[in-house]
């Protein structure tokens, strides 16, 4: 086995530890990748991914000696990491967290180095901690039921769209999709929260059948749960191009709403195989932050005319 490769990534040097070190093994048919194919990964697509991570505090998913082995949810930055790579420190109780943030692809290639699979990121930035510039919208199905996540897509972006919210679809790489919506950054963490709630609930109330808030397992039944859990302060979402500890090594991928109607869609459509040919038709171009308030009283008006539908009945 190789002990180290040493890589010039822009301006930086880089050393790769243990490149022929197996992370996913080829089980189940699925194909086997080795730490040197992560960071391969990871550099080809750090143009596409680096817009969406720069500037935010991580959280880190590390599996040092492959999916087979422990992993780590890191959050403080080691001291042994190069003082190259950007920190931001972040008050917790009783102390502070010391945040990695990934801001060129020398540091998203350390990263795997360190066996950094899967990057988790805040919704808001450094340097504006409580004032988050998106919303995120985890749809959880009740079993590996796509089927059931297609449809809450659809109902999810047809609200947005009457919000007159843009909205971006994304594969989780485990089981379901993100819905992501950019904001102006400008309201409190708390604000919007409450507002990604009243919209979950909005949908659930008019599609008790098929969605549910319950946040407890047991009160779902067959439910989609629509998450709006990361939207709470110093929570994380999986970043997009992210690399899932699964097997075959699926990837949280962008993409349009066009392709929602792809038949051979699923949750782990895309892998570190082709990943980076999905980026390169960008799924989110033109996707642009709109203010929250005129939304919130839309979606307020809604409610008030649903409300005096019901009430009628």
């Amino acid at each position: 086995m190789t002990s180290a490769r040493t890589m010039r990534v822009g301006h930086r040097t880089v050393e790769v530890h243990r490149p022929d070190k197996v992370l996913f093994r080829g089980e189940g048919g699925a194909k086997e990748y080795t730490k040197a194919d992560l960071v391969a990964y990871y550099r080809s697509v750090a143009r596409f991914m680096l817009p969406r991570l720069r500037g935010r505090p991580l959280m880190l998913e590390r599996h040092p000696d492959g999916l087979a082995g422990p992993r780590f949810m890191q959050k403080n930055t080691p001291e042994h990491y190069p003082d190259w790579i950007h920190r931001v420190e972040v008050g917790k109780e009783g102390g502070t967290v010391c945040h990695t943030v990934c801001d060129d692809t020398a540091t998203l290639v350390y990263l795997a180095d360190q066996a950094c699979v899967t990057l988790h990121r805040w919704l808001s930035r450094a340097d504006r901690l409580r004032l988050p510039d998106q919303m995120v919208f985890d749809l959880d199905p009740a079993e590996d039921d796509f089927g059931q996540v297609r449809c809450a897509a659809r109902l999810v972006g047809d609200l947005l769209g009457e919000l007159r919210l843009q909205s971006g679809l994304m594969t989780t790489g485990s089981r379901g999709l993100h819905v992501i919506v950019p904001i102006g950054g400008d309201h409190d963490v708390d604000d919007i929260r409450e507002f990604a709630a009243d919209i979950a609930e909005t949908l659930a109330e008019a599609h008790p059948e098929l969605l549910t808030t319950a946040a407890r397992k047991k009160d779902r039944g067959d439910r989609l749960y629509l998450d709006v859990q990361r939207n709470a302060y110093a929570q994380t979402a999986v970043a997009p191009y992210s690399v899932r500890a699964l097997p075959g090594a699926p990837v949280a991928t962008p993409l349009s709403w066009d392709q929602l109607d792809d038949p051979e869609l699923d949750a782990r459509r895309w892998t570190i195989a082709d990943a980076v040919d999905q980026a390169r038709s960008e799924p989110w171009a033109g996707l642009r932050p709109h203010a929250p308030d005129p939304a919130r009283r839309r979606l307020a008006a809604l409610r008030r005319r649903q409300g005096e539908f019901d009430a009628s009945q």
